[in-house]
């Protein structure tokens, strides 16, 4: 499964994007704001056997129908500039499910957020045939709130105690997008 964009190639990691994936984790600045997660601090746990298991678990995931994880990447160079995701939530007569997105804070400002998710979307709709994504976004996520507005996501609702984070209940706001026919 891989789309492309203008600028991006979004598909599934594989073995070979070992290196690529590990040094643009090596070359994150440090977090910008607080749901930013920055450099990681020790990444000798990024082993290429860790990161085998851990693409073997988004195929595993992805032949289940329950998560969908891809790279987001440049064309020009192919760098890895992050990721998107996507968790069914339930198929029968929904077809709904959420999405998640991440990119490298060294790649910030050059609209590759509002690209991927908006290239997903659409190959989340075609492809897989979902007909509603949903983006959880906490209250005060500023940034996120601006990529799924650029994206073209609505605003529904605020979810109370929606989601168990830091130990505690935080509201979240639900942004959407149906698939049109």
């Amino acid at each position: 499964m891989e789309f492309q964009t203008e600028r991006l190639v979004l598909r599934p990691y594989t073995l070979d994007d070992y290196d690529n994936w590990l040094s643009q984790f090596k070359s994150r600045l440090p977090a910008q704001h607080k749901y930013d997660d920055g450099r990681p601090i020790n990444i000798s746990s990024f082993t290429k056997s860790w990161y085998r298991n851990w693409i073997n678990g988004f195929q595993k995931l992805a032949q289940k129908d329950e998560m969908y994880i891809l790279g987001v990447f440049r064309k020009s160079d192919g760098v890895n500039v992050g990721k998107v995701e996507l968790i069914t939530l339930l198929r029968m007569d929904y077809h709904w499910a959420t999405m998640g997105y991440s990119i490298h804070n060294q790649h910030w400002r050059n609209g590759y957020g509002t690209e991927s998710v908006t290239g997903a979307t659409k190959l989340f709709f075609d492809r897989l045939n979902f007909h509603r994504i949903e983006l959880h976004i906490n209250v005060d996520n500023i940034p996120s709130i601006r990529l799924a507005e650029k994206a073209g996501f609505t605003f529904e609702c605020v979810r109370e105690k929606f989601s168990y984070e830091n130990n505690r209940w935080n509201d979240f706001l639900i942004y959407y997008k149906n698939r049109s026919y």
